[in-house]
């Protein structure tokens, strides 16, 4: 499977003109072979020194398929072990990135080298110390950790990289930022996407189930996120453009139709549920930010991983959104009741909590940085008069969704986490969770909007 990205180029209904900047991407068994040729005569044969950057186990997942373009490449392989998308992972690839700049020669993979690569490659014109110097090409084996870590350096060194996922677990393998806890605060830094994707469903698809699981969720979180852009467009006149949410739904639909198959380990539910996930990421690329697939949704699992009401919680990251989804479409729904029976007010804007968030935030020492990442305060585009004549429309978009049951039962399906005490914590933390989650980042959610109404069974 070959997703054709020129599709997604250029102008748009919405007014504005698309970009892509992936050229490429393949979802098939061949991918692998398809990148060793690409490195040895096509269009990836121009660079000389590739590095691929994994960890100890993405390395031991994919190193046997890709025991030809390990030969041409050198490796930076992490431990496994506290490696997380943060400033101490930059940090430990820098080091790792200093100590293999500064060697006179890059050292070669451990994979060793059979007759047959030692053939193609002489036949090729490479030298035998073709890696030596510094690395012109990233390549990224693994998921979400290893891609954010790469596209990240990739930026900073002003190289292309090519995505290789291990396991279909995360929708952020093209995109165009990196999602980052930077000292404390989770941060959308400036990055790159990659030039190429080669998605091989022989190592995907043998990912443990808990990572295709994963990103079932973060999938299935779609469903929050593209209400709250909606309703938002409809409060504020936000930008929002309908082709790119109906690429969204068509990847939760795909999602939905294959989870029998995922299950049953069939390779071509594999690859749709790939081809899902980046057909997300692609949606994102086209605006050119997170928003068609990142909100309320997400702000909770972040909020979670800054640690700033609860202790370090060992789940995933699309663990941690499907319980977000599940926590803001029950309460969204809630509301919807309210304003459908009557029961909700528009009241007028108190303002940040800034007593809870001197409280929560800044006893983690990050009062300062929440301040900074919520000026200008978002809430302060939303009008009262127009909310209120809005609230038969915000309940009609809530009605569109799942409701909890429904989406706790897709949940199940897919095996995937969806209450918090899956994930070691307890309920208590549900309404400190759900009012603090906006504040991790500036982006206005139905649930940060909430803060301007008064509906019946209101905590």
């Amino acid at each position: 499977m070959n997703i054709s990205v020129n599709q997604f180029n250029g102008p748009c209904s919405c007014g504005r003109e698309h970009r892509i900047e992936v050229k490429d991407i393949m979802i098939s068994s061949r991918a692998a072979e398809a990148l060793y040729e690409s490195m040895r005569q096509g269009a990836l044969s121009g660079y000389r020194s590739p590095m691929i950057i994994c960890d100890e186990n993405t390395k031991a997942a994919a190193s046997g398929k890709l025991a030809k373009v390990w030969q041409l490449c050198s490796e930076l392989v992490l431990s496994p072990v506290n490696l997380h998308a943060d400033n101490h992972g930059v940090a430990r690839v820098h080091q790792a990135f200093a100590e293999m700049e500064t060697q006179a020669g890059t050292s070669r993979a451990s994979v060793p080298e059979t007759e047959e690569t030692a053939a193609s490659r002489a036949g090729a014109g490479q030298k035998e110390d073709r890696p030596a110097g510094a690395p012109d090409i990233l390549l990224a084996v693994g998921s979400g950790t290893v891609h954010d870590l790469t596209r990240y350096i990739a930026h900073e060194k002003g190289i292309p990289f090519v995505s290789v996922p291990t396991a279909a677990s995360v929708d952020g393998f093209v995109s165009t930022v990196a999602a980052m806890t930077w000292f404390g605060m989770k941060k959308t830094l400036p990055a790159v996407a990659p030039a190429y994707v080669y998605a091989d469903t022989e190592i995907f698809s043998k990912a443990p189930w808990r990572l295709t699981a994963s990103g079932v969720s973060d999938l299935l979180g779609k469903y929050v996120a593209l209400a709250d852009w909606r309703i938002v467009h409809e409060v504020t006149g936000e930008y929002i453009c309908e082709r790119i949410c109906r690429m969204e739904e068509e990847a939760m639909e795909a999602v939905c139709q294959c989870m029998d198959g995922l299950k049953a380990g069939e390779a071509d539910a594999y690859e749709k549920l790939m081809y899902a996930l980046l057909l997300s990421g692609l949606a994102m690329q086209m605006i050119g930010n997170s928003r068609p697939a990142s909100c309320a949704e997400h702000h909770v699992s972040h909020l979670w991983e800054m640690e700033v009401i609860n202790d370090h919680v060992d789940a995933l990251h699309g663990e941690k959104v499907s319980i977000g989804t599940v926590l803001n479409i029950g309460l969204y729904h809630k509301i919807a009741s309210a304003i459908r029976a009557g029961k909700c007010r528009v009241k007028p804007y108190g303002g940040m909590e800034l007593e809870l968030i001197r409280q929560t935030f800044g006893a983690k020492g990050l009062y300062d940085a929440t301040m900074e990442e919520n000026t200008p305060d978002p809430m302060l585009q939303v009008e009262p008069g127009r909310l209120e004549e809005k609230l038969p429309r915000i309940a009609e978009i809530i009605e569109a969704l799942p409701s909890e049951q429904e989406i706790v039962e897709l949940l199940r399906r897919g095996n995937c986490v969806y209450d918090v005490k899956q994930i070691g914590l307890t309920e208590e933390i549900i309404p400190l969770t759900m009012r603090l989650s906006p504040y991790v980042r500036n982006r206005l959610s139905f649930n940060r909007i909430r803060k301007m109404l008064a509906y019946e069974g209101q905590d």
